[in-house]
């Protein structure tokens, strides 16, 4: 029973020593005026407030400021779902492949915007450029979007952008029965 009691004894007093380490007082060194009863002057919070920023950027510099990650950080879902947009591969790879006489202007694969500048169509004499958006990973109609333009004319018939969604759907099938083969 004395062993026990003497253990008690040793933990408690081992935690009262490690709470006196953490304490503050006027002889610990402790910066803040405003315990010691002064006033800071306007040199002292403006050097202060110095060294704070420079501190912050000294740790957004080396990365600090960044929430460290940890191993169960693994099995969270962080993603979050305005910004992250996935992209169904075969109407992407599709839209490329049936537009490739159009020149590429800008492709963004995380939001799903592919922008062409003007090109002419094999056959045609009328220059279009286009925009087309996949939105969704999902391989349906509902997940392109397709706008044209022609180069005098502006918007282009209803039709023809239908006409153009098909054939970018139907090589998009294509692909995914070509990748399911294999």
């Amino acid at each position: 029973m004395d062993l026990h009691r003497f253990a008690r004894i040793a933990l408690v007093g081992g935690i009262l020593l490690a709470l006196a380490g953490c304490g503050t007082g006027i002889g610990s060194g402790d910066s803040n005026p405003f315990r010691r009863g002064g006033i800071p002057s306007a040199q002292q919070a403006d050097s202060k407030a110095r060294a704070d920023a420079q501190r912050a950027a000294l740790a957004r510099a080396s990365g600090e400021d960044q929430p460290r990650s940890t191993l169960f950080d693994l099995f969270k879902n962080a993603d979050d779902p305005n910004t992250t947009v996935e992209v169904n591969k075969y109407l992407w790879k599709a839209s490329l492949d049936v537009l490739n006489f159009l020149p590429v202007e800008s492709v963004d694969p995380f939001t799903g915007v592919i922008v062409t500048g003007y090109g002419t169509p094999p056959g045609s004499g009328r220059a279009y450029r286009a925009t087309i958006y996949v939105q969704d990973p999902a391989l349906d109609a509902r997940s392109l979007k397709v706008a044209l333009q022609s180069r005098g004319g502006g918007p282009v018939a209803p039709e023809t952008v239908r006409a153009v969604e098909d054939a970018i759907l139907t090589r998009a099938r294509q692909l995914r029965i070509q990748d399911s083969n294999l």
